[in-house]
């Protein structure tokens, strides 16, 4: 592959316009040169679009049924690049996230790339590399390094991609059918990702592809992540089960996922986040779901025809330019409107407020555009370290900006030049 080649990001929406506003502000600050946007959402989502000023640069496509494949495939439908790539709308990427996430493409032999998952802290890591069995269970997989690096898998293994960071040739995605519709919610990508593996197609993991995920309140879970039905989780097992595990192994599959998810309730429920009541309706919708997915109609996709309308490139609001600015956080609010206009100008703007404390670091991405990271001077910041580590103000700017540095294009800094960040 030579050059860039185009990519089509998809965002599916429904009922979070708030998370998809911030999940576009990412995307519309990548470094990528040749990307376009596709969302498909429900009215509140579509309106959110217009609402951020993204009306004529956006592809968008109506789509108020909750079913993330068949959203997916309208997505898949209009897009026009030769890379198609999902993120959630509650997740936002790294500046960076597109020129590592296509680095995968070059091997010949993938089909598929997939980057790795932040949490709601972000800096401890969601999901990193993992494969998948026919049965749905996922087991990590060591990958050293920052490198891209080429997967082939196993027998009857699949390497996992998670859907809020993956990408797929659209040649492929679009023969293949896309997603299968028959899973609404849950297990979707890891049916593609065995589907692939059948089809004898290998998958690239790019560790330096990083995404923030946030876990946003939906009708499936509150904004503490507790559950509010288990009905989808227990029908697209199924589903899955019927596609890809020998009959004989259903029934233990079955009582895995049952005891699995009521041991996570009762954890729910121990921390207040569940009442003890809602312990048995939840299973009972697992239950009703499982006997659903057993039922539901499967069948094969079709191919997707090629997009009907051109590629639409997204004009990125980043200049490419980089700012790090440091500042006490007892200072914040003179540091935050210094970082807003900063990114205003599309400076890429890395924001670190520092105490004089040992509190653990945290980042989000704010609504102005700013990647902010407030905790402790020396306090830890990637969660493996230990609690408390001693150093000085500029070292630990320097320190931070630089484990940032190739997922947000920072110029490497010698501790010595760390005073000329601030």
């Amino acid at each position: 592959m030579t050059g860039a080649p185009t990519v089509s990001v998809i965002v599916v929406s429904r009922g979070r316009p708030v998370s998809l506003t911030l999940c576009l502000t990412g995307l519309a600050r990548l470094y990528y040169p040749a990307y376009e946007i596709i969302v498909v959402a429900d009215r509140t989502g579509l309106a959110a679009v217009r609402a951020a000023g993204f009306a004529e640069e956006i592809k968008t496509v109506g789509c108020d049924e909750p079913n993330i494949s068949a959203a997916r495939n309208l997505g898949i439908a209009e897009a026009a690049g030769e890379i198609v790539a999902f993120i959630d709308d509650d997740a936002v990427p790294e500046p960076a996230w597109l020129d590592h996430l296509v680095q995968g493409f070059r091997f010949p032999e993938a089909a598929a790339a997939g980057g790795y998952v932040l949490g709601r802290n972000g800096i401890s890591f969601q999901w990193k590399a993992r494969s998948v069995d026919h049965t749905g269970l996922a087991q990590p997989l060591d990958v050293p390094g920052d490198a891209p690096v080429l997967l082939t898998p196993a027998d009857g293994r699949a390497i996992k991609t998670e859907g809020t960071n993956m990408a797929v040739r659209r040649d492929v995605l679009a023969e293949m059918g896309g997603f299968d519709p028959a899973y609404r919610f849950y297990l979707d990508e890891t049916d593609l990702n065995l589907r692939l593996a059948r089809a004898g197609h290998a998958t690239a993991i790019v560790p330096l592809a990083l995404v923030h995920h946030a876990y946003a309140e939906s009708d499936r879970r509150t904004r503490t992540r507790a559950p509010l039905d288990l009905f989808e989780i227990g029908a697209s097992t199924a589903v899955f089960l019927r596609r890809h595990c020998p009959e004989e192994e259903h029934a233990r599959i079955f009582q895995r996922l049952r005891e699995g998810r009521r041991r996570a309730l009762i954890g729910y429920m121990v921390d207040g986040r569940i009442e003890p009541r809602d312990v048995a309706r939840l299973m009972r919708r697992l239950d009703e779901g499982i006997a659903d997915g057993i039922a539901r109609p499967v069948s094969q996709m079709p191919p997707i025809a090629r997009a009907q309308h051109w590629f639409l490139p997204f004009e990125s609001r980043a200049s490419g330019e980089t700012k790090v600015i440091g500042g006490r956080l007892v200072r914040a609010r003179r540091h935050r409107q210094k970082a807003r206009q900063a990114a205003e100008q599309g400076h890429t703007v890395s924001l670190f407020l520092l105490s004089r404390t040992a509190l653990a670091h945290r980042v989000r991405f704010t609504r102005d555009g700013v990647w902010e990271q407030i905790g402790g001077l020396w306090g830890r910041s990637g969660r493996d370290k230990g609690r408390v580590r001693l150093t000085t103000f500029a070292r630990r700017i320097n320190d931070e900006a630089f484990r940032v540095a190739l997922s947000r294009n920072l110029p490497i800094v010698e501790p010595s030049d760390a005073k000329n960040l601030q």
